[in-house]
């Protein structure tokens, strides 16, 4: 176990509109790397999210073509187009947050990456991880490995695998009030757009009080 301070040097996987946590990590961090090199891992959030809809917890999973199979590379990984998954996929977030206080403030941001084919799946994240690094006025300098390694050393902190849907987060998350609130508790660490269209500005400061605790 290592302990997660502010001001550490991290390496993430890349996100599909990550976690709370993913942002949270990254707005404590000294230096962000982002894996680059590691084969693809199905199920994961690097093309995934979850988010609050009027019928519970609904995930989001972009489908992608594996061009050298299981040994592809996240790099290497494209995204498929023979479903209608963009059209979906924003409706899903329109019916979930046009009530939400600050859904007109920042869908603007992100429409547009629901209406333009990227090839490959890491671009498509990467953008739009720098859209919402904007919003939240992170301001890091993202850095890329160039070669994969497992064990990365003592002066990286290695959060590749360490945020998953399927795992429940052990961090403590200050409940906000979400649009279903009436009908459902206070669900934590969804997609950071469940955060910014319920808090707005106020989500950077949120972000701040989660990271501190351990991590694998």
């Amino acid at each position: 176990m290592k302990e997660m301070n502010g001001l550490n040097n991290i390496l993430l996987s890349t996100a599909y509109l990550g976690p709370v946590e993913y942002f949270a990590s990254m707005s404590n961090a000294k230096e962000v790397t982002i894996e680059k090199q590691e084969h693809y891992i199905k199920q994961t959030y690097r093309n995934r999210c979850l988010i609050a809809t009027a019928n519970g917890i609904q995930s989001l999973t972009i489908p992608v073509i594996k061009v050298n199979g299981n040994r592809t590379k996240i790099k290497d990984i494209q995204i498929a187009y023979s479903e209608k998954w963009q059209l979906l996929h924003w409706r899903a977030i329109v019916s979930a947050y046009s009530h939400s206080p600050y859904f007109l403030y920042y869908k603007d941001i992100l429409e547009p990456f629901y209406f333009k084919e990227f090839k490959f799946l890491f671009d498509f994240n990467f953008q739009l991880l720098e859209e919402l690094l904007g919003v939240l006025e992170i301001d890091k300098m993202i850095n890329f490995n160039v070669s994969f390694e497992l064990n990365p050393g003592n002066e990286i902190i290695d959060l590749r695998n360490t945020f998953n849907p399927k795992k429940k987060s052990l961090k403590y998350f200050p409940p906000y009030i979400q649009v279903f609130a009436e009908k459902f508790e206070f669900v934590p660490n969804l997609s950071i757009i469940d955060l910014l269209f319920n808090e707005g500005p106020s989500s950077v400061d949120y972000l701040k009080k989660i990271v501190p605790g351990s991590v694998q």
